[in-house]
């Protein structure tokens, strides 16, 4: 079965240095580490397909993250990585048991990777089980349930994070850097191209019980996250067109292609593409009015590769999940604020937008945004 990430993977095939720590960047590129003292934090994956496999095995390599314990609904998926991660019985839980977590002193944070209309109740579960959340994206399938899950993991007293490993990656934190900077001057335009031709169509992604939509909500969500991280604005209105050649494989509610636009209270507009039926795509493009910056591959796996006005972007390549869940140790430990944030908040964000693209397309009107 082909998926965002299998494509990304074929697709694609200097660290700043307050913003990824060194002893991070070394372990990911393999060189030598200093030791590390501080708290581990100890994470159970919920969902063991593909992505969290990807995850766990990055995470061999973090300091300050630990692999400790699964969920799933697949007797033998468990059994499988218990044996190859050294997974303790203790720390095995199905999807009716894991509320026994709470009494699990062993599991910090539990890594929700599941199909996005699940990720609602299953957040709220672990929030009220006592243990800190990190979840996939989009963190949901619209902005209320998103809010709800906000609301239930403050209640709680515990964290929410979302997987947005690209806040990490250093070639992105680059341009963030230079435009923060100045450097570029005035941001005038984004473009943001997101798409590849999806297989299977009996895959969860194009079932909208279980997806929430289509490509939107599985491989745009990286223009909509990307456009505002690097015009560093929040779009006050949005725009959008839908366009669908196979019915049959689409169904209802589940967008093949989306173009979409945005106006930012600067000046700066973007325009994106979310598409499930065109590959070769995976390019974020910003223009300003001293220079401009290109990443393509944009949000791959990697290695990222990009370039401005100013030359090539030469920071070495870091495996995202690794950095990802030791700067969310980070987060969670130590109160550390990342360049661009992570949280729970950020993940309503982008899910009140892509509310307001559905809504656009289907009435063709300019939505107003308030973020």
């Amino acid at each position: 079965m082909q998926s965002r990430r299998d494509f990304i993977q074929k697709l694609t095939g200097s660290v700043i240095a307050l913003q990824i720590s060194p002893a991070v960047i070394a372990a990911s590129c393999n060189s030598a580490v200093t030791h590390y003292d501080g708290p581990v934090l100890r994470v159970a994956i919920m969902g063991l397909g593909s992505y969290g496999t990807r995850v766990a095995e990055a995470m061999k390599d973090c300091k300050k993250a630990k692999l400790v314990g699964v969920i799933s609904g697949t007797p033998s998926k468990i059994k499988d990585w218990q044996a190859k991660y050294n997974i303790p019985e203790k720390n095995c839980y199905n999807y009716e048991t894991f509320d026994q977590v709470k009494n699990n002193p062993d599991i910090d944070a539990v890594y929700v990777i599941t199909p996005n209309a699940l990720h609602h109740h299953q957040v709220i579960r672990v929030a009220k089980a006592g243990k800190h959340v990190i979840c996939e994206k989009p963190m949901s399938i619209n902005a209320k349930d998103g809010q709800e899950m906000v609301d239930a993991c403050k209640k709680a007293n515990v964290k929410l994070l979302v997987g947005y490993r690209m806040h990490f990656e250093p070639k992105t934190l680059e341009i963030i850097r230079m435009r923060k900077a100045g450097e570029l001057g005035k941001v005038l335009f984004f473009q943001g191209l997101c798409g590849f031709n999806i297989g299977d169509p009996t895959q969860w992604r194009l079932n909208k019980q279980l997806s929430g939509g289509g490509s939107m909500m599985d491989i745009g969500i990286y223009a909509i996250n990307g456009a505002r991280y690097m015009v560093g604005e929040e779009p006050i209105w949005v725009t959008a067109q839908e366009t669908k050649t196979n019915h049959e494989k689409f169904k209802e509610g589940v967008d093949e292609t989306i173009q979409f636009q945005f106006g930012f209270p600067g000046g700066a507009v973007a325009s994106c593409l979310s598409t499930y039926a065109m590959n070769n795509l995976d390019r974020f493009f910003l223009d300003a009015e001293k220079g401009y910056a290109e990443l393509y591959p944009s949000t791959g796996y990697g290695p990222i590769q990009g370039r401005t006005s100013k030359g090539e972007l030469t920071q070495p390549h870091v495996t995202h999940q690794t950095v990802q869940m030791d700067e969310m140790a980070g987060i969670i430990f130590e109160g550390k604020q990342p360049p661009v944030p992570v949280d729970g908040e950020e993940g309503v964000k982008d899910l009140k937008i892509i509310d307001a693209i559905f809504e656009a397309a289907k009435t063709g009107k300019k939505i107003n945004l308030k973020l």
